[in-house]
């Protein structure tokens, strides 16, 4: 079983990226919330603003939010919007 201070510190982090990201987002008219870190260690985020209905939220959310998470927290496995379809 994980060990739950890891966890704690897993959830930090993964914070901490969005914190980062998130201006470049909100310049853009948009925004970024975390929602939760599964199990499995996939980043599960809600966009927001202009983000949610932008037809090039994907790519932001693959290309930029999960590169940046997987390049500060390499055992992240993907980063999911909850709100898109």
């Amino acid at each position: 079983m994980e060990n739950p201070q890891n966890r704690e510190e897993l959830n930090r982090k993964v914070n901490n990226v969005i914190e980062q990201i998130r201006p470049y987002l909100q310049a853009d008219g948009g925004d970024i919330a975390f929602v939760s870190l599964t199990d499995d260690n996939v980043v599960n985020v809600e966009l927001q603003g202009a983000c949610a209905g932008c037809p090039m939220s994907m790519m932001t959310l693959k290309g930029g939010v999960e590169a940046a998470m997987k390049k500060a927290i390499p055992e992240i496995k993907s980063v999911e919007a909850t709100n898109l379809g």
